[in-house]
């Protein structure tokens, strides 16, 4: 979700201002997955690397969090809306772990649309646990070396529950991942687009659907179109 600084600058705005549009860039996109049938939306809401930025910056972006989840609990249960999250979150400030562990109880059986927060999360880190979690199992005899595949690596993510990403969208025209699911995004369809993610809209969340819709992947295989 990129682009909520430069937004707010353009506009002569503090930051924080950037962050809160791109809060509501949140509903509506996740609005539009309700609407398409989308089952899947994660968010890169918070990297590993963004406890660098200044500690003002970060409390306001744990305060954001902490608000968006007290004003979009009832909103959850009304759409149909289950919360869950990837990352570290153990590093979030405690009002904010509490926060999100009650929603997260409280839309645990919500169906419709399941939305993602990554907080806290980088990448790297996620597969270094995964690893060490399973060179720990083959430590104790649990599994052998020889048993460990590609979905063995998968069911010690954090996003093992669920299923990997069929398309990235990056907004404000970054071309890098930022060490966001570089397992899981293997297979996934990219989609870059120059706006900055509060003016990102569900016009523009469709465009970027059908633009994936026209796209045929292969997986490695050769096209069977003429």
């Amino acid at each position: 979700m990129d682009g909520n600084g430069r937004w707010a600058k353009s506009r002569g705005l503090p930051r924080k201002a950037g962050h809160r549009a791109g809060a509501e860039t949140v509903r509506e996109v996740s609005d539009a997955c309700l609407e398409l049938g989308i089952q899947y939306l994660t968010l890169y809401a918070f990297s590993s690397e963004n406890w660098n930025r200044p500690q003002n910056e970060i409390d306001a972006l744990m305060k954001l969090l902490e608000q968006f989840l007290k004003s979009k609990s009832k909103e959850f249960a009304k759409k149909n809306v289950r919360l869950q999250t990837i990352g570290r979150t153990h590093l979030l400030p405690e009002s904010c772990r509490a926060e999100l562990n009650r929603v997260i109880e409280e839309t645990k059986n919500n169906t419709a649309l399941t939305l993602i927060l990554a907080l806290s999360y980088g990448s790297r880190e996620e597969i270094t646990d995964a690893t060490k979690a399973i060179a720990e199992k083959v430590q104790n005899g649990q599994i052998t070396p020889s048993e460990i595949n590609n979905q063995t690596l998968s069911n010690h993510l954090d996003s093992a529950p669920f299923p990997d990403p069929d398309l990235l969208i990056r907004t404000s025209g970054e071309l890098r991942l930022s060490n966001f699911l570089l397992w899981q995004l293997s297979y996934a369809e990219f989609y870059i687009t120059q706006k900055n993610w509060p003016d990102f809209g569900k016009k523009d969340f469709r465009e970027a659907i059908e633009n994936y819709a026209r796209r045929q992947r292969r997986f490695g295989r050769v096209s069977s179109s003429k």
